[in-house]
């Protein structure tokens, strides 16, 4: 079992930016892909970036590409997603999924998920 706590989120300007910290717990992430899908009013999930725990690689969005930033901290656990340039497009509740070898599909069975985090952005 993988627990995952999101922070961070808030209101933002376009342009302004916000950080995404999510913690993890309950077992070693050797293995597992932790990143982020988000979800809009209305609309299905839509993956934004993961990284692989222990390789290191990082997938992105094209719709975030050099946007936003995902790294993590060994030490703590911990998976950040920095959004920079925001759009009014980013406005979604944000989840941290964590998942073996890749977070994709959202519907993957394999996935644990954090309650979520809100990140609307003002126009």
């Amino acid at each position: 079992q993988v627990q995952l706590e999101e922070s961070g989120g808030g209101l933002a300007q376009t342009g302004g930016s916000l950080r995404l910290s999510c913690a993890a717990s309950g077992r070693p992430l050797s293995g597992f892909a932790v990143g982020w899908f988000r979800q809009a009013p209305g609309k299905e999930y839509e993956f934004v970036a993961q990284i692989i725990w222990n390789l290191g690689n990082i997938n992105y969005a094209d719709s975030v590409k050099g946007r936003f930033t995902i790294s993590r901290d060994n030490a703590k656990n911990t998976v950040y997603l920095q959004l920079d340039s925001l759009k009014p497009e980013d406005t979604a509740v944000y989840y941290c999924v964590a998942g073996p070898l890749t977070i994709r599909p959202s519907s993957a069975k394999s996935n644990y998920w954090g309650q979520g985090t809100q990140v609307t952005v003002s126009p």
